[in-house]
């Protein structure tokens, strides 16, 4: 009897153990899975780092109802290709691609994986489960060079690019642009280290740029290598993608702020509600996709001239690309009172006046 009972009670308590086991299955398995992919590391403190950020403001948004991965430092290419190919295949129904040189790769895997949703940061290829997003970092470097120009004594302003691609060309461009709206004699220097994260690289490219007599840094580049050089030499500099302040306390004047949480956070979602649809996302300081860090480190009347531009054109009454723009040849970019217009910047591959030596074919 008693035997009897103590069967009974053990295949109670197993019979409620399968139940657990099989509730806790699936309940993961109704978990929206979401990747990540990363171009540099995630303690590169610009880039990466910051679309990290945006993963852990997704988690802490939705919770339980989504699990999310990563993976970092991923070479542009054929890596990126296996890396996406993994996710898609292992129950990944949202993956993030967060490098222009990721997009050949994200549209191939894309095509062979039609019920999963892909986003690529930066690039401009889409397909119906391909969508793309990008902030406008122009705008934030526009104020950047009207800072820098009223700042630099020398007039001459370095520049640590990546890559030549059309988001760096008008990057260059823009802060440009923006000096010499505010002192027409300033110029400005790219030195290219053809990679998005190699502080080695970067902090080079920095001095170089130094020696040379620049008295102002920026950057298009992930880590804070050149900010430090700046802060080790004396001279002010700018943040890249994240507040990088804190490595350069002494150098920093503001820097561009990538807030990718509300788009992740809405993405996501749609995905959960069955809503998602394919589009081109292209925000900037309007919707906050694009945020400067705190003007610091300069004379009160040019922080209030930046905090202006940067309401002007979140308003839109400032566009940075608004003619007379003329090219680096002296030909005409875009006439007097008309604005470049997005097809073109998307692809923008020459330089404005004002900017030193020859754009990488």
């Amino acid at each position: 009897m008693k035997r009897r009972f103590f069967l009974k009670s053990l295949l109670g308590t197993l019979s409620a153990a399968a139940l657990a086991l099989t509730a806790a299955q699936a309940s993961a398995e109704d978990k929206l899975k979401v990747g990540f992919v990363y171009v540099g590391p995630i303690s590169d403190y610009g880039w990466s780092y910051q679309h990290d950020q945006g993963r852990l403001g997704l988690e802490k948004a939705l919770g339980d109802k989504i699990e999310t991965t990563y993976v970092e430092n991923v070479k542009e290419g054929a890596d990126a290709e296996r890396v996406i190919r993994q996710l898609a295949s292992s129950g990944h129904n949202l993956i993030f691609s967060t490098s222009f040189g990721f997009m050949n790769a994200t549209l191939k895997v894309a095509k062979k994986f039609p019920n999963v949703k892909f986003e690529h940061a930066t690039g401009y290829k889409t397909a119906d489960n391909l969508s793309i997003y990008a902030g406008r970092y122009y705008e934030g470097r526009y104020i950047m060079g009207q800072i820098a120009g009223k700042l630099t004594k020398t007039n001459k302003i370095g520049y640590v690019a990546s890559f030549p691609i059309p988001e760096v060309v008008r990057g260059i461009n823009a802060f440009i642009i923006g000096a010499r709206s505010v002192n027409p004699e300033a110029t400005i220097t790219p030195v290219w280290v053809n990679t998005w994260y190699d502080p080695g690289k970067e902090g080079d490219a920095a001095k170089a740029l130094i020696d040379q007599g620049v008295d102002i840094l920026t950057q298009h580049t992930d880590s804070p290598a050149p900010l430090q050089v700046a802060e080790e030499r004396g001279i002010f500099a700018f943040g890249q993608a994240s507040n990088m302040i804190a490595f350069a306390p002494n150098a920093q004047l503001t820097g561009i702020e990538d807030n990718w949480v509300p788009y992740y956070v809405k993405r996501t979602q749609e995905v959960l509600d069955g809503t998602w649809k394919t589009g081109e996302v292209w925000d900037g300081l309007s919707t906050g996709m694009v945020k400067m860090s705190d003007y610091t480190n300069m004379p009160e009347e040019i922080a209030e001239m930046a905090r202006k531009t940067e309401a002007a054109i979140a308003k839109g009454e400032i566009n940075p690309f608004t003619g007379p723009l003329r090219k680096q040849d002296g030909s005409i970019a875009v006439e007097e009172g008309k604005t470049i217009p997005d097809a073109e910047l998307a692809g923008m591959n020459y330089y404005v006046e004002g900017v030193i030596g020859s754009l990488p074919k």
